[in-house]
This record gives structure tokens, C-alpha cells and sequence, in this order.
């Protein structure tokens, strides 16, 4: 029987219902019944296709009010750890789960205050200040059920490898592992190998339906001179659109944005060097259409899922091909239509190549 939401329980349907679920995507209709049969899994899925819920359900729907913390959940990003926990929040409302994340960039002392007083059910966060709390003794992991890696390749990329596997070494051997990735380069296999059960299922998702339908246009300019120019020229072209502008450094973020902001646009920068409050705000401004621009450097890349990002401007070429697809994979969302311009310069030749070849790797 293919499964579909009306197998799950009342309170799960009904909070399905209010986020506005119809029926399972691809990856959901896939891993949901395997996770709910008790298998380890290793999801290959693009952002976007609906792979939060796909590990979340199975995790609310095993998960009782008056059990201890059941699941952990480690993503690359602050970005991503609050939008999967406010994910899991809706999904578990109606069961009354308590649900935290915890990512760096605040004061640990505000953890620290919160896990005296609550004991979530399930745990969001990052590697870094997730190990930081774990070394302290906040969390207790010893009735833990399920342990999720959200973006393994990207985890990999940052660096995580050695927190990633302190904090699984901290974890108990019976409970349920969920890998997710975009990618599963060997770094991924190998580690999905050492941490999944012998029995795992692996479930790859990519269905024509939920490619993203993306319109990639390269705009040759003489020199890096005449980039502003013509990307306010897109941006005036595409005034009622929500856009990200992905340039290189911290400092290209602050002064591009600073020069749109003079010419009369409505725009906000997204840089590492930005406080937790700051990055949040940016991020409302632009989720609830206050500014439609954002010029961010790849610190939003990745794992970011804003609704409605219907072009992407590469102001500069990534030296990285990979990171070039996570970028225009932020507009084209479940099969959206979407539009990615990068201005090149001659210098950019060895980028393109790279690039190109990784697409064609792809097919």
C-alpha cells in the first residue's frame, strides 16, 4: 500500500493539515514508511523537496509527551537549525513537544539558563555549540531514539567531521540514524557506513517533477568594473522580485549593498560577520518582502529555504562548482520556476569549465 499522510496518527494529520500538507513528496512518500518501520536511513535529496518533514514525522510520531529527549538533530547552519526546529514545532503542536535549537553566534549562558529550566524532547543544532553543551552535561541522551544528520556533504565541507564524530561517540547505540545529503561524495558513504546499522535503506529522490526549473544566463562583461552597473540594471528589470546577490567576501557584501542602497533599492546584506540578531532580522525583512534584495556570501548558500527567491545574481563566480549549485538551488524550489544570472569576466574561464563539468557529471 503506497503510503500517503492518512496512515499517520490524528494529532500528526491535524497538524499536517494547518501547515497546509497535501500529500507526501517523493522523498516523504519514500523514507517516511522505512523510518516508521525502524530502518537507518541515508536520504539523497536536494534542498527544498520536502526532506525535513520526510525525517520529522517519523521522529513526532514516535516521540510521547512524557518521554525524555528522543531525537537529535545536527545541521551546518544556524539558518537551517531554526527553520528545522520551527518545522518540528508545527508538525509536533498537538502532541505538545518541546522542542530548542542551540547554534553559535549567541551567549552560551542563554543555553545554559534555558536547559536548566526545559527539557526538550527534541534537539536542533549545530556541531560546534551542541558539543560545547554536551561537554558540560546539559543534555540527557540516554533514552534518545533518533539521531538525524541534516546536510551531511555541506557539514563535511565546513569542516564538522571531528565534532560530528565526538558528539556521535557521546550517543547511544540503539536508536535510529537518518543521513541526509544533496550529494554522497565518499566522504558521505564512508561516513554513512560507520554510523548507519548494516541494514540501512538508501532512498535517492529525483524526479522530473521536483527538479528545479531553472533559467541559467551568463552576462560577458569586459572587466569587473562594469558588474555594478549592470547588476543594478538587472535589479531595476526585476523590481517586484525577490533576489539574492551572491558575491565573494564579507566586505563585498557590506559595500554592494550599501551602493544599492544609495541608488534607492531596498536591500540588506547576509555576512558572517553579522551577530545572530542582525542575520535574523535581515532574514525576516526579506522573508515577510520589507526589502526584496539580499546580497549575502555563501554563510546563505546553503539550507536557507525562503519561499518565493525567483532569481539568483552571481555577482562573482564561486571557485567551487558545488557551491555554485547550492547557490542557484535557492530559487526553482519543488519545481518552481526560477532564474539564475552570473556576470562573468575572462578571468572567470576556469570556474565555468569547473562548473560545467560537474553539471554534466549530473545527467
Amino acid at each position: 500500500m503506497e503510503f500517503d499522510f492518512s496512515q499517520l496518527s490524528p494529532l500528526t494529520q491535524k497538524a499536517l493539515k494547518d501547515m497546509g500538507f497535501e500529500k507526501p513528496t517523493p522523498i516523504q512518500k519514500e523514507a517516511i514508511p522505512l523510518a516508521l518501520r525502524g530502518y537507518d536511513l541515508m536520504g539523497q535529496a536536494a534542498t527544498g523537496t520536502g526532506k525535513t518533514a520526510a525525517f520529522g514525522i517519523p521522529i513526532v510520531e514516535k516521540t510521547r509527551k512524557e518521554e525524555a529527549t528522543t531525537a537529535l538533530i545536527i545541521t551546518p547552519t544556524r539558518e537551517l537549525a531554526l527553520q528545522v526546529k520551527e518545522q518540528i514545532y508545527q508538525l509536533s503542536k498537538y502532541k505538545g513537544l518541546k522542542v530548542l535549537s542551540f547554534y553559535g553566534g549567541t551567549p552560551v549562558q542563554k543555553d545554559l539558563e534555558i536547559l536548566w529550566k526545559i527539557k526538550p524532547h527534541v534537539v536542533v543544532g549545530t556541531p560546534g555549540r551542541l558539543k560545547d553543551l554536551m561537554m558540560r552535561g546539559l543534555f540527557d541522551f540516554e533514552g534518545l531514539k533518533f539521531f538525524v544528520l541534516d546536510e551531511a556533504d555541506r557539514m563535511l565541507d565546513m569542516g564538522f567531521i571531528e565534532d560530528i564524530e565526538w558528539i556521535i561517540s557521546q550517543l547511544p547505540k540503539n536508536r535510529q540514524t537518518f543521513l541526509f545529503s544533496a550529494t554522497i561524495p565518499k566522504e558521505v558513504e564512508e561516513l554513512a557506513k560507520r554510523h548507519l546499522r548494516e541494514n540501512y535503506k538508501f532512498v535517492k529522490v529525483i524526479t522530473e517533477e521536483l527538479k528545479p526549473k531553472i533559467e541559467e544566463r551568463l552576462i560577458k562583461l569586459n572587466s569587473s568594473r562594469q558588474k555594478i552597473s549592470e547588476l543594478e540594471k538587472l535589479l531595476r528589470e526585476h523590481l517586484l522580485e525577490k533576489v539574492i546577490v551572491f558575491v565573494k567576501t564579507k566586505k563585498d557584501a557590506r559595500e554592494i549593498a550599501e551602493a544599492l542602497g544609495k541608488k534607492g533599492f531596498h536591500v540588506v546584506s547576509l555576512h558572517g560577520d553579522m551577530n545572530q540578531r542582525q542575520r535574523e532580522r535581515a532574514l525576516r525583512l526579506f522573508k515577510e518582502d520589507k526589502v526584496k534584495i539580499v546580497v549575502a556570501t555563501d554563510v546563505a548558500s546553503r539550507g536557507l529555504d525562503i519561499k518565493g527567491v525567483s532569481l539568483v545574481i552571481n555577482y562573482h563566480i564561486p571557485e567551487d562548482p558545488e557551491v555554485y549549485i547550492h547557490r542557484i538551488g535557492r530559487t526553482g524550489r519543488i519545481g518552481a520556476y526560477g532564474k539564475a544570472y552570473s556576470l562573468i569576466t575572462p578571468e572567470d574561464s576556469k570556474a565555468l569549465w569547473r562548473i560545467k563539468k560537474l553539471k554534466e557529471s549530473y545527467q
